[in-house]
């Protein structure tokens, strides 16, 4: 039986270090426009409102950047997620930039409060940072840590004020209170871009990163098979693909943080249509594609525009079980 799919389109690129992924899912509308696709017309969508305005806010946290609006953006993405979920939609979320992966993984998760959560996080980085750790302050590099509650105190390098504690407790708590999975049930694929403080939580938490050159090496299909043995007891999985987790020298520079030595399109492909192929997927997030860093034109969107094609043909195909 197909499944009914719901585009939610979350134009929000607050927690970037660099503006304009708020573009992206526009770019990406564009490439499928001018290979003459119908794919924006066949499914539902809707359209989360965004606190992109924040941008211009004169006081700015420099461990967490804008914290109090990515709280506010990623309790809509929750909300959107949770109530999708609830009426037996497939979300496919496009967004701007990779905080916003705590909402949705937050909305899965107060979805569905009694079950074991797995997830697949495609992505040049680690996304582990807190603001005790972080850097940079921006906030698409913490998802991970706040959805596992992980404040990674042992390497804080940063002062943090109380009224940023504050919010930060409460992105810990979206959705619903504590942590969202374990990470036991965490995967990495294609995190080659980490510092320290991520090294030593991925350590800690034995988080294990199949990393690009072990996929070639080893084969895809066997390493994601393999991944899928470890998430076996997972009730549903979420799978979140940032686009820098492409080869940028090979696709393009069009994303905030772009890494070389990664994957091409049809490795993302092929990995994320095997873990669809397990039915236990129940949302699938797409981020991070700029338009306004690409040399190629479009190309970033392009790519990006052909993997979500490709995955949601297995999505709605018939899947034996």
């Amino acid at each position: 039986m197909e499944k009914a799919i719901k585009i939610i389109k979350n134009r929000s690129d607050i927690g970037a270090g660099t503006r304009g992924s708020d573009m992206g899912i526009d770019a990406i509308e564009i490439a499928a426009i001018n290979q003459g696709s119908e794919y924006f017309n066949e499914y539902e969508f809707e359209d989360v409102k965004t606190h992109n305005e924040s941008i211009y806010d004169k006081y700015r946290s420099s461990v967490a950047k804008r914290i109090e609006h990515v709280v506010q953006q990623c309790n809509r993405v929750c909300h959107s997620v949770k109530n999708n979920l609830e009426d037996d939609y497939f979300p496919i979320v496009l967004s701007g930039d990779h905080s916003s992966a705590l909402g949705t993984i937050s909305g899965i998760k107060a979805a569905y409060p009694d079950q074991t959560l797995g997830v697949i996080w495609i992505d040049a980085h680690a996304d582990l940072h807190s603001p005790f750790t972080t850097p940079s302050g921006n906030i698409h590099g913490m998802p991970i840590a706040a959805a596992l509650g992980e404040d990674n105190l042992n390497f804080q390098v940063n002062a943090v004020a109380a009224d940023i504690q504050e919010h930060w407790n409460k992105m810990k708590n979206i959705g619903i209170d504590g942590p969202k999975f374990s990470a036991d049930d965490l995967v990495y694929f294609g995190v080659r871009d980490t510092e320290e403080a991520e090294d030593s939580q991925i350590d800690k938490l034995n988080i294990r990163n199949y990393k690009v050159d072990e996929i070639r090496y080893r084969g895809l299909e066997t390493c994601v098979s393999e991944a899928l043995v470890k998430l076996a007891h997972c009730d549903s999985i979420y799978l979140s693909f940032d686009v820098d987790s492409l080869d940028c020298d090979l696709i393009s520079y069009g994303t905030g943080t772009p890494v070389s030595r990664g994957f091409d399109q049809y490795e993302i492909i092929e990995i994320i249509n095997q873990v669809i192929r397990t039915n236990k997927v129940v949302c699938i997030e797409l981020v991070e594609v700029n338009p306004l860093l690409d040399t190629k034109g479009n190309k970033m969107a392009e790519t990006a525009f052909q993997v979500l094609e490709a995955i949601t043909e297995t999505i709605v195909l018939p899947i034996e079980v």
